[in-house]
């Protein structure tokens, strides 16, 4: 990871709730998020350090109430880690560049990749969002 910032840094940039979900390991409540239904073109870019993490083209409506895409941007762009938390075993994705979370990725995606990364609105904006 290459934008390791200390705690203050992250409590001083993000809102309580974006903290929350990008450096707490939190989640969005499922169809509350910015990005749910969002249908605009671009690429969703990491909410903290702004790095390229998703396309629009690989964004679908999985009905589990999060941003869902089928694929990142690059081999490289996000990090996996298993997550014990919950009594379950997910795989949790994060920013390689600065290790913020961004959902879970499972099996259970469309062709082509069968995949189905599952992600916080918070941890993530799009290109084209003047905020």
């Amino acid at each position: 990871m290459s934008d390791v910032k200390d705690d203050a840094h992250w409590r001083d940039k993000l809102s309580p709730e974006a903290y929350t979900v990008c450096r707490e390991k939190g989640t969005e409540r499922p169809f509350t998020g910015k990005y749910c239904d969002d249908k605009r073109e671009g690429t969703y870019l990491c909410a903290c350090c702004r790095a390229e993490l998703f396309s629009s083209a690989t964004k679908y409506d999985s009905g589990s109430g999060w941003p869902s895409f089928y694929q990142a941007v690059g081999g490289e762009s996000i990090i996996e880690e298993t997550d014990g938390s919950l009594g379950m075993s997910r795989t949790e994705v994060m920013c390689s560049n600065c290790g913020s979370h961004l959902g879970h990725v499972f099996p259970d995606g469309p062709q082509p990749t069968g995949m189905r990364y599952c992600v916080n609105s918070l941890s993530i904006r799009l290109d084209q969002d003047e905020d």
